[in-house]
């Protein structure tokens, strides 16, 4: 059961009327971050409009494949056997979802795969906003050295059990967003709400299953590794140089991105693009940002970053910098 946290903030006797009225705290574990992973297990815990638990669930969920890095989540092929199928669980999944808010950490990864299971079952998630912690954690103004969950547990002094268990990692959470949501709520803080699109259409590619057992099979299956170049128009406006931490985004910036993204790469690199940012095939001096969800991957891009000291932030952060960038010099804001 959820305790009161001596740092938690009170809640306040005017509860903003817009709120939602419920929400759905939601940590999947997944095969890997690509368009074609699959979801191995799910938490979900249900709260009502000021953030008190109502109730949890947790299932595991048999992807039909190599479960990806065992190492980080610790189930192998042989626990997830007689595991349901999404399709088997998707309507008692779909009930803990019905008219609430998905919040999670890093929303759009957990959202993104979610919809691609319902898509695939020929369903669609009955969940229409999603908010992300990551982001609230920005407008709370949280005195956090990153975004990490751990790192938003331990300001609320919540003891983390099983990191990378899907119903611990969403206990956490739940534990973390309600002073937060009170925190907003006497503040009147307006809440960051997304919108959650679900997938109309969806063609699987064949993934082989393969051995658990060693890193090496979980690298073999992926059939997104290699991408096309596209041919992209070039960008009209010059680099205006580095991101700086704290600041926007400036239309000219050079973007490169590196390793798997929650959101589809060609889609991410299209919305960079559309906000005026020069997205680049490679790293070099004048690289204004990298976007990695894996810093420490050691990849030929996030080791010439480091070396050229360009700055580095994950795909959760660039999707929160994406929706106010600066206009280049000399343009009228919102004329790109």
């Amino acid at each position: 059961m959820l305790e009161d946290r001596a740092t938690a903030v009170s809640s306040p006797t005017q509860w903003p009327a817009a709120y939602p009225k419920g929400y759905a705290v939601v940590d999947v574990e997944t095969t890997g971050l690509a368009r074609d992973d699959r979801i191995i297990s799910a938490a979900v815990y249900r709260l009502d409009e000021r953030g008190e638990v109502e109730d949890h669930w947790y299932t595991l969920v048999n992807p039909e494949r190599d479960p990806g890095p065992v190492w980080i989540h610790g189930l192998t092929s042989e626990v997830l056997e007689g595991a349901p199928l999404f399709g088997d669980i998707a309507e008692e999944f779909a009930a803990r979802l019905d008219g609430r808010v998905l919040v999670a950490h890093n929303a759009v990864f957990d959202w993104q795969m979610i919809a691609r299971e319902y898509a695939r079952a020929k369903r669609e998630a009955p969940v229409r906003q999603r908010l992300c912690t990551i982001a609230l954690s920005k407008e709370l103004g949280l005195p956090l050295p990153n975004f990490k969950l751990e790192s938003l547990a331990a300001h609320y002094g919540v003891v983390q059990q099983r990191a990378h268990h899907a119903l611990d990692d969403a206990r956490v959470l739940a534990e973390a967003f309600r002073p937060s949501l009170r925190a907003a709520a006497a503040g009147g803080v307006r809440l960051p709400l997304l919108e959650c699109r679900p997938l109309t259409e969806w063609s699987d590619r064949p993934v082989p299953r393969q051995s658990s057992g060693g890193h090496g099979g979980y690298g073999g299956y992926r059939t997104t590794s290699w991408r096309p170049s596209r041919k992209r128009p070039a960008c009209p406006y010059p680099n205006p140089g580095r991101y700086e931490d704290g600041k926007p985004l400036k239309q000219g910036m050079r973007v490169a991105f590196s390793g798997d993204t929650s959101v589809d790469r060609d889609l991410l690199e299209d919305r960079a693009t559309e906000a005026g940012l020069h997205v680049a095939s490679s790293i070099s001096r004048l690289t204004s940002l990298l976007v990695t969800n894996d810093p420490d991957s050691g990849t030929s891009k996030v080791v010439k970053a480091r070396q050229f000291g360009t700055p580095i932030v994950d795909e959760a952060a660039f999707g929160q910098l994406l929706r106010d960038v600066e206009p280049a010099d000399g343009q009228r804001h919102g004329t790109a």
